[in-house]
């Protein structure tokens, strides 16, 4: 953590500055993107000789209200679900041209700028990149932050061994991961909220959960224990709530995030519609059914009363029920009507945008047999389709003609062989050893969009394989090699870094 100086004031002088704006606000250091203010909370930085010299500081040493610059790669989510079409509307915005075609810049600066406290996009250049800041500019220059540019920053609390956990921006973040220059490396700033890195690890998760700063549940609203969330960002790390994505799409129809909101507001919506709504009674894929679903959710939360408790003791006013339904407007006008845009407008809206993404997922094979956790010896897929979720996979596995294998947010440590295979789908797994593909009848998936990039120590040789190939996004320590798959390999616009040769049909992967 490099926590910046002001102009001419010591290193912990941007404090004085404070009070120019909100309590608990960072005036933040010219130059370097960090800085420290006063905050209230937490248990506090350990090691304070660790604390007390120049330059680099661990994040242990953080304090509420301090700004720090990360990498997507070194945070810990608190919670194991998301709303994956959420996701995948800002997929689809961030892939497109339409932004530029109509004078604008892309979304995603946008979005990365306020995201880090500096307002929105106010130059792009050609090439320009979110992995390499110095490309475009900020409307609010670092050093020149406000109250009101800070407000929008992502949080994150500091826990034992000074590991962040991400508490607020779990689908921004990961739209960055995902997005057409994302990356582990991709920087942004956060806000501490709190630094509990003085605590036990068993203390730190009984801390969090008492003040509400860790979503246990799943999809399906069960009860999870902490071992079960994710270790790192990536979307196929987490699980996919649909009724996460529905209160997405009624914000500013059923609700507004009111002011002081707390941290996974839309999951207790969320919860309380699961129990109104059936999503399953609704077809996700097509904009009417889905529009449908949307309008009658949406109603019924402008429909509760200000004092109704929705969720966990909150109440409807307190997650910011809108008074009246689209903001008094009919379904023509307002929010809804913006929602309801076609992909064809000009201006589509956000479900048009979003479905059209997701119709470019490959969907992954049902499950007949599942493994988690730890798994020594050799793995032979026989038949069937096994799918290891989260798993660590000590030794090589096998895939016979006819079967899947569907390996995601896993381990690997041994070589992955599969020739005549159903399907293989690899995704945000990292593997260690060599990687044979060959003759796979149906898809082969390796990255790409709803599939989080891997990384491989080792071979990768792709031949062969006539369901399509999908290889985006990966790191490869070892060389890439590709012939005879037909189509060719496609890589849907993101270059994989390879650190080895590239042959083939892979030359220009």
């Amino acid at each position: 953590m490099n926590r910046s100086k002001a102009a001419g004031l010591p290193r912990r002088g941007a404090r004085l500055l404070a009070g120019a704006l909100a309590a608990s606000t960072v005036v933040v250091g010219v130059g370097t993107g960090t800085a420290t203010a006063a905050g209230a909370g937490g248990a506090g930085p350990v090691g304070a000789g660790v604390c007390a010299g120049s330059g680099p500081l661990p994040y242990s040493c953080a304090r509420p209200g301090d700004l720090i610059d990360v990498t997507l790669g070194e945070l810990h989510p608190t919670q194991a679900v998301l709303g994956f079409d959420q996701v995948f509307y800002k997929q689809g915005r961030y892939g497109s041209d339409r932004d530029e075609a109509a004078g604008g810049v892309n979304k995603r600066f946008d979005d990365w700028c306020e995201t880090n406290g500096q307002g929105e996009a106010a130059s792009v250049g050609p090439g320009a990149r979110l992995d390499d800041p110095a490309s475009f500019t900020c409307t609010v220059p670092l050093g020149q932050e406000t109250a009101e540019s800070l407000a929008p920053m992502k949080t994150a609390v500091v826990g034992p061994g000074g590991k962040l956990y991400l508490t607020d921006g779990h689908h921004t973040l990961t739209s960055f991961l995902e997005g057409p220059d994302g990356s582990t490396r991709l920087p942004v700033r956060l806000r501490v909220t709190d630094n509990f890195s003085s605590l036990s690890t068993a203390a730190f998760w009984q801390r969090m959960t008492a003040e509400k700063k860790v979503w246990l549940r799943d999809e399906n609203n069960r009860p999870l224990g902490v071992e079960q969330l994710p270790s790192r960002l990536g979307i196929s790390n987490f699980r996919d709530d649909p009724y996460r994505s529905l209160v997405y799409f009624t914000r500013g129809i059923g609700y507004e995030v009111p002011d002081g909101a707390t941290e996974f507001l839309e999951f207790s919506w969320g919860s309380w519609l699961r129990g109104k709504h059936d999503t399953n009674a609704y077809d996700l894929t097509s904009p009417g059914p889905y529009l449908d679903l949307v309008k009658s959710a949406s109603k019924s939360m402008a429909a509760l009363d200000a004092d109704a408790v929705v969720d966990d003791g909150r109440t409807a006013a307190q997650l910011g029920r809108i008074a009246e339904w689209n903001g008094g407007k009919k379904e023509t006008g307002g929010e809804f009507a913006k929602l309801s845009r076609p992909l064809t407008d000009p201006k589509p809206g956000k479900l048009a945008e979003s479905l059209d993404y997701k119709a470019r997922v490959v969907r992954a094979p049902a499950c007949t047999a599942r493994i988690t956790g730890v798994r020594n010896g050799p793995l032979t897929v026989t038949n069937g389709v096994t799918c290891a979720e989260r798993a660590a996979l000590r030794g090589p596995v096998t895939v016979r003609a006819g079967a899947a294998l569907v390996l995601t947010g896993s381990m690997l440590e041994g070589p992955l062989q599969a020739d005549g295979a159903a399907a293989v789908h690899v995704c945000g797994s990292s593997l260690t050893g060599p990687v044979a593909v060959s003759r796979t009848a149906g898809p082969v998936r390796a990255g790409g969009p709803g599939c989080t990039a891997n990384s491989v120590t080792g071979a990768v040789v792709l031949t062969g394989n006539t369901g399509g190939v999908q290889f985006a996004a990966n790191t490869i320590t070892g060389p890439l090699v590709c012939s005879a798959n037909a189509p060719a390999p496609d890589n849907t616009g993101r270059e994989n870094e390879v650190r080895g040769p590239r042959t083939g049909q892979c030359a220009g992967v």
